[in-house]
């Protein structure tokens, strides 16, 4: 009993001093006191950019206002726009009414201001911890969108300097959340500018190769008259820019299929998919065009011709090629097409490949092989996974 009670105090004793030493060795993997700094900086601006790339909203400075409190080491912290106070922390209405006057002057001027404990005066008689200010602008684009103001028990030049890095890093955010509106609003314009564009010229010929069997073959026209009305539906409906690989081949289907009751037997199509390839994202009405193109001007003025569709799984991409052995054109003229330089020519082609390039990048534009009297050839590739920010439809 005596040799129990013993050893119990001794593994207990050898059990604090392991946990001891885990602790100590835990802390200094943490590494020097500059790299934890450096460390917890870094993570507090990386958790401050989900709100910031929102824009400058009430919201977001609300969300946003704790982590730059914790960046400058101020007691208040305060972001406001035109509009007056978005979001603060650790800075009451009587400070937030003060500093009104010195925001809008800075927001006017884009100069960067100290304010000195006399322009702060509230009513706590003393240990009032926001008694001076540094008021900054946060510039987007070389306009001033707002203020970033930081209170403390003191505002020396080291706070200013700090306060200017903080107010750039919030600025950049901004920026790049115009940016990313940016690119949004022209997607969205160059989708339905694409959409106006392929109108006229489709719903001409389809409702024409409709009422052309409509006496001769009423079933048929009924039939495509229903592919009509959902080609038009899936078209013109509001959703995202994306959708899959999948919906965008039988949209592409649906066009064909009106097509042939114009062709006919003189129009021939061939389609090679890969079956891995259906579930890919891919931007809305990406194929319909470069199909559309194929037919418009590469096999009507043939009246008549093969069209060949392939998309095939390559690893990390999608590659998709549309092939017709249409009357071709002059790849100088294309090119002048393709740059936006041309008066005249494949409106649809070209805004494909803005789009692609907008969405993917410079290297996944389209590819176009063509000459006169030898067919085209245009090709894509689209990355198997990528971030699309728009919704699937």
């Amino acid at each position: 009993m005596r040799v129990v009670l013993w050893v119990a105090p001794a593994l207990l004793l050898v059990g604090l001093v392991f946990v001891l030493r885990f602790v100590v060795r835990g802390g200094r993997h943490l590494g020097t006191p500059g790299q934890r700094a450096t460390y917890a900086a870094l993570r507090r601006a990386n958790l401050a950019t989900p709100a910031l790339r929102a824009g400058l909203t009430p919201t977001a400075a609300t969300r946003v206002a704790p982590h730059l409190q914790a960046l400058l080491g101020t007691p208040g912290v305060l972001l406001a726009d035109g509009d007056g106070v978005l979001g603060a922390v650790g800075v009451d209405e009587e400070h937030a009414k003060l500093l009104e006057p010195h925001l809008a002057s800075v927001l006017q001027t884009g100069q960067p201001t100290i304010l000195p404990a006399s322009a702060l005066a509230c009513r706590r008689p003393t240990g009032c911890p926001l008694t001076e200010a540094v008021v900054l602008p946060l510039a987007v684009d070389g306009r001033v969108v707002g203020t970033l103001a930081a209170l403390d028990d003191s505002a020396p030049a080291g706070l200013l300097r700090l306060g200017g890095e903080v107010a750039r890093f919030v600025a950049t955010q901004l920026e790049l959340a115009e940016l990313d509106r940016s690119r949004e609003r022209a997607a969205r314009a160059e989708l339905q500018f694409l959409r106006a564009q392929i109108s006229p010229h489709f719903v001409y010929n389809a409702l024409t190769a409709i009422e052309s069997y409509v006496r001769s073959d009423p079933d048929r026209a009924r039939r495509l008259l229903v592919g009509f009305a959902e080609f038009t539906r899936a078209s013109f409906k509001s959703h995202g820019q994306f959708t899959t690989m999948a919906e965008e081949l039988r949209l592409v289907d649906t066009y064909l299929e009106l097509e042939r009751a114009r062709f006919g037997d003189r129009f021939d199509v061939t389609l090679r998919v890969a079956p891995e390839t259906l579930s890919v994202r891919v931007p809305s009405l990406i194929l319909q065009p470069i199909v559309e193109n194929a037919v418009r001007h590469g096999l009507e003025p043939r009246r008549r011709g093969r069209l060949t569709i392939t998309v095939e799984d390559a690893d990390a991409e999608a590659v998709v090629s549309v092939d017709d052995d249409g009357v071709g054109t002059d790849p100088t003229r294309l090119q002048r097409i393709l740059s936006g330089t041309a008066d005249e020519g494949s409106v649809g082609l070209r805004n494909v490949d803005e789009r692609l390039r907008a969405v993917f990048g410079d290297d996944h534009g389209l590819v176009v092989e063509t000459g006169i009297g030898a067919g085209t050839r245009v090709s894509l590739r689209i990355p198997k996974f990528h971030l699309a920010t728009a919704q699937v439809s």
